[in-house]
């Protein structure tokens, strides 16, 4: 696949459904650490020493390391599988064979932020939820959502220079106040952007953490009706907010995530917000306020946990544009560019010996 080749560029407009292109490649899931989600990668272009999957995936391993066999962003993480049980509702905005009702196997994977395999878990490092819908039709759709309401960036430039501003001080472990100061400066959209996300803190774990797409997709029915949406997994039970301290143990919120599934299955309903006219399908920075329509399309149930392992999704590229029939990419040249970056890290890594992860399962407490 053309994004595969190192040094391509990014696509600047894309809105190819690569499904057929990608159902066999593997990957990453997104978001980066102290930047607050650093998992989509386009909308800027520069004019002349042009930003491409290889300088991008190089930025990681400036900020965070070079950690052989371990994705470049997400890196510390757990498999996970389950089930989706689609209520059929999904049908009135999708004809995708995964909204038509009945029951899903699904594969997926709980990760944090940022490059380093072995990082403590601290309540501000960003969520991950990556899921592949094991389609019956042969399909697949795979997703990758984070536990933010919007995106910090709406270019490629602005991604770039944030992941950078975001390396932390050997002396202190945080960036370098007056790099992220003047890069905030620079980028106002990211600056409101960075308000929205703090007025509204993380809970206490993966557990009861809701889960948002950010980016907008288009969901075409049977009757050819092509409507813009994002969707959110949204957790049945009590969203407790999270401890003014931090519970012991290097990897509290891994340890609590696979406690929980062993006591009981956790479980999540998949919620589609239909977009209205003047909403932007172009810019994650930007929430869809007011009132909308939201379907809810059914139940995810996650009931086992564990050890990432050439077996399970260890391996598995959450690529956002593989998409079955029925679902397409919106105009946010975003998707393309997670993508193709995606696709960069995943090449990275399949050549890498496997080293591994933080989170063994059979030794976690319970």
């Amino acid at each position: 696949m053309n994004d595969d080749v190192e040094g391509s560029r990014l696509p600047r407009r894309s809105v190819v459904n690569r499904r057929s292109a990608l159902l066999g490649l593997t990957g990453v899931a997104a978001a980066s650490a102290t930047s607050a989600g650093a998992f989509l990668y386009s909308g800027g272009w520069l004019s002349t020493d042009e930003l491409t999957p290889k300088r991008i995936a190089d930025g990681f391993e400036q900020v965070y390391g070079k950690h052989d066999g371990f994705r470049r962003n997400h890196a510390k993480g757990v498999s996970v599988s389950g089930f989706f049980d689609s209520n059929g509702s999904g049908a009135a905005v999708s004809r995708a064979a995964v909204f038509q009702g009945g029951r899903i196997p699904v594969t997926g994977r709980f990760s944090l932020s940022g490059g380093m395999p072995h990082a403590t878990d601290a309540h501000g490092t960003i969520r991950g939820l990556g899921l592949l819908f094991h389609v019956p039709n042969g399909e697949q759709w795979r997703t990758a959502l984070i536990n933010i309401p919007v995106f910090p960036d709406r270019s490629v430039q602005g991604f770039y220079e944030r992941l950078l501003a975001s390396k932390p001080l050997p002396g202190t472990g945080k960036p370098d106040p007056q790099k992220m100061s003047g890069f905030l400066a620079q980028h106002p959209e990211t600056a409101k952007a960075m308000e929205i996300i703090k007025a509204n803190p993380p809970t206490s774990g993966f557990d009861n953490s809701t889960f948002n797409s950010l980016n907008t997709f288009l969901a075409t029915n049977a009757a050819d009706v092509t409507t813009a949406i994002r969707w959110s997994l949204v957790p049945t039970h009590f969203a407790a907010p999270m401890q003014a301290a931090a519970p012991a143990g290097k990897d509290y919120l891994f340890d609590e995530l696979v406690g929980k599934v062993a006591e009981s299955p956790l479980q999540w309903r998949l919620i589609l917000t239909v977009g209205q006219p003047n909403d932007p399908t172009d810019d994650p920075t930007i929430p869809w306020t007011g009132d909308h329509q939201r379907i809810d399309a059914g139940m995810l149930t996650i009931d086992s946990v564990q050890t990432e392992a050439s077996s399970n999704v260890r391996d598995t590229n959450f690529d956002p544009l593989v998409l079955p029939d029925g679902l397409a990419a919106s105009d946010d040249p975003l998707l393309s560019a997670r993508s193709a970056v995606y696709a960069q890290s995943f090449t990275r890594r399949a050549g890498e010996p496997k080293h591994p992860g933080a989170i063994d399962v059979a030794k976690e407490p319970r």
